[in-house]
This record gives structure tokens, sequence and C-alpha cells, in this order.
């Protein structure tokens, strides 16, 4: 039996190979799978063309996954570079890379990520079009952004974000409601701009039927981009947003009337008592789509420290029930990230999407933690080292600063807990300022 996506398939009832994997990756049933993707809870981004994919699902019941985003700009042009981030965010496990390049061999550095990338791969096709056709924004004609999706698609691209709910309705929403920062999301902003100089309906609501169909033929999820999230905490959670996301419920259920598989994306920029609600609201008004947010950043104070202030975000967002992160590093707002600061938002958002999935009870989740636990119970700093979620690093740290003695740390010498408490466990004496006996 054929099938034209895996929403189809898992429809029809077909295992794919790309199901059976993620089944065994996440030790999920195949029946619970099979059904919880034909209801568009759990999507499996998997482009037919992406031939070294090592697929992932993301979704209802499912460890959260992570997203990295890369790729050159008019700025930071240099392709190599940016491969070599590729090749570092596939060894740390990123889930998946979004290609946001802008400026410049869009079309080459996008080909080369996806033949080496055994992650899913992301694009915003809206990004590329100016660079695409050399044309001013406003010249650009509804067909040629279409064009360039089914360009991304040949290519091989899982996922795309599509900002098809910035229409002229969410629009009008937008201004009559005054906010601090206006629209923030790149390609909303490219949108609204294109909207407001021709007059015209945004192409990619306009024509969502022959957008579908494109992503249908080669099995691309869309992302549907909230192109009016809050980018500061000002705007959080306004009527703008709300407006938009009730749109983005409404193009969800076109989608998988064409078997399309849907992400939905959310904010940006909101208070920590505000981020449960969010959750609540985007299940609720787009159905139990997959859940993806960019941090959300907890505070607009901390430009340099951003990785730290989407982490708690990430954190809190996940353990109500969002499924997919898109990382955010220390140079948020201020640089094109290099390899170190690409690093340092890797490790935050996969502490974040560990912390949400011990709290929303993932099975397995906790025995990372466990087996950490017994090691440092035991002083076995190698095997503290193996299970770090950044091992060069805790190696580092603990070389630079060589303790008296190895049962313990510099901070702590003979004083250690861990130490003292095994000593006397077993029945030995404790000297702080003598040797033992």
């Amino acid at each position: 039996m054929k099938y034209t996506t895996q929403m189809d398939a898992a429809r029809k009832g077909i295992i794919t190979k790309e199901m059976e994997i993620v089944s065994k990756k996440e030790n999920m049933d195949m029946e619970i799978l099979m059904e919880r993707m034909a209801k568009g809870e759990i999507v499996i981004p998997a482009n037919k063309n992406h031939k070294s994919l090592n697929p992932e699902g993301i979704g209802r019941g499912m460890k959260t996954k992570i997203n990295v985003n890369l790729g050159i700009s008019r700025d930071c042009p240099n392709v190599d570079i940016e491969l070599e981030k590729v090749k570092i965010a596939i060894d740390m496990k990123a889930e998946a890379i979004m290609d946001l390049s802008s400026f410049g061999k869009t079309v080459e550095f996008r080909q080369k990520l996806v033949n080496m990338s055994t992650s899913m791969v992301g694009t915003v096709p809206v990004y590329d079009a100016v660079g695409f056709y050399d044309k001013e924004l406003k010249d650009i004609t509804e067909k040629e952004f279409l064009d360039v999706v089914r360009k991304h698609g040949e290519d091989g691209v899982d996922f795309v974000t599509i900002h098809a709910g910035l229409n002229r309705d969410t629009v009008k929403v937008f201004k009559k409601n005054t906010r601090v920062t206006n629209i923030v999301s790149r390609g909303g902003s490219l949108l609204y701009a294109w909207m407001e100089l021709n007059n015209k309906e945004n192409p990619f609501y306009e024509y969502y039927d022959e957008l579908l169909d494109i992503c249908a033929e080669y099995d691309m999820t869309i992302s549907l981009g909230d192109a009016l999230r809050p980018g500061s905490i000002a705007d959080g959670t306004d009527a703008p947003q709300i407006a938009e996301l009730m749109v983005l419920g409404e193009l969800t259920r076109r989608a998988w009337e064409k078997n399309v598989q849907i992400i939905i994306e959310g904010p940006g920029h909101m208070k920590l008592n505000e981020i449960e609600a969010n959750v609540l609201l985007e299940k609720k008004l787009c159905h139990g789509a997959p859940f993806y947010v960019l941090g959300p950043l907890v505070t607009d104070i901390a430009p340099g420290y951003d990785h730290i202030t989407s982490a708690i975000g990430g954190a809190i967002a996940a353990s109500h029930g969002v499924d997919f992160l898109c990382y955010v590093t220390p140079a948020e707002h201020l640089r094109l990230p290099t390899l170190e600061d690409m690093k340092e938002g890797i490790i935050a958002s996969k502490i974040a999407a560990h912390a949400g999935d011990l709290a929303k009870g993932i099975p397995g989740a906790d025995e990372w933690d466990l087996k950490m636990s017994k090691a440092r119970q035991r002083l076995d700093w190698e095997e503290m080292f193996n299970l770090s979620i950044d091992d060069e690093k805790a190696r580092r740290y603990r070389k630079e600063s060589s303790p008296e003695h190895e049962d313990s740390c510099t901070m702590c010498g003979k004083m250690c807990s861990m130490r003292n408490m095994n000593r006397i466990m077993e029945g030995k004496n404790i000297n702080i300022l003598r040797l033992e006996d």
C-alpha cells in the first residue's frame, strides 16, 4: 500500500522504517505511536530526499528535542565555519538543525547540510527568497515564494517554518494593539513588509492549499511560525499573539486534511508565571499539535547570558508539555554565534529539555540522574565524567584544581560529605586535621 506522508502512513496502518526507528528510540509501543501520529500529536519530520537522516519523533509522550540555528549572513558569509558548527552540533546530539541562511551561497550550504546531517534539517524559506531571486522584497511574486518552498523540498529539508498565520485579520489586531517591540520575528517582519508594500494578503495564507500540496509531495513538516510572537516581556501573551495562534489552529486542521504534519511555533519572551498558560492555550487551540518554542526567555535584561534566561523558561515550558526547544546562545540579540556560543547554547538547551522530561515523567528520563547520583556517592570521578552532559568541561575543571585527597575536591577537601559518610557507614574513623588510621 502506498502513502504520501508519515501521517498518511499512520492513518493507513502502514509501519514505516522511520516509525520503527522512533519507536525503539523512545521505547514507545508502535500502536500508540501510530495512533498519536494519526491524530497529529506526534510528528516525524523526514523528507523523502533526506537520505542521511536518523529520524526523531516530536510530540506527546516523547523526550523533549532541541534545535540548533545555524547559517550564513551578509556580515558572516563563511560557509566552512558554519559547516564546522554543523559537525559539532551533530556530535553534541542536537536532534535538529535549522539553516537560517539569508545571504550568498544559500543553496550550496543547504545541500551540503542535508547531505551530511543525520539530524533533522529545518529552514525558513522566506529568508532565502530575496537572495534566491536577487530581487528586492517588494518585487517577489506569490508564485516565487511558493517556488522557494518547493526548492527546499527538493533539497531534502525536513521541516519549514512558514508564517502563514499573519493574515489581514491578524495584522488589524496588531495595528490596534500598541507593542513595545512590534514584530520581532524576522520572517514575520519580512512578510508584513511585503503585505504593506503590495497591499496584498500574505501569499502563504492565500495559497495555503498549494503550499500543502508541495509539502505533501516531499513529506515536509510545516512548522507554523509565530510571526506575532512577543519579543519582550511587556508584549507577552498579548492580543496579536493570541489572534495569530487561533489562525494557526485553523491552519493545523487544514493541513491534517491533506496528511501534512504540523508543528506549532511559540514565543519568545514571557514571564515565568505565563508559561503554563501559553502551553495550555497552544495545545487547546491547535488541537494537541507539537509545540516548539524559542526559549522562552523569561527576562529581557541579560544580553550575553540569554542561554540562561532561555534555559530557565525552556525547562518550565517542557515540564508543562512543550515538545521541542529552539536553543538560544549567549550571542542572542548581539551577533552571529561563534562555535563556542553554539556549544553553550546546546548544553543549556539540553539541560532544560532533560529537566522538563524529568518533570513530565518521560519513561527512563530519571535513570541518567540516578546513575550520576550513585557515581557521586561512590566518588567515582571517571563515571561522573562519562555521565556528564559536558564531560570535557567537567574533566577540565577537575584537572585545573587537583585536591590533596583524590576522594574529594578542592572545595570541601576532607570535609567532603560523601567521603565522610562513606567512611562512617563502613565503620571507619574520620580525621579532618590528621591522617586517617
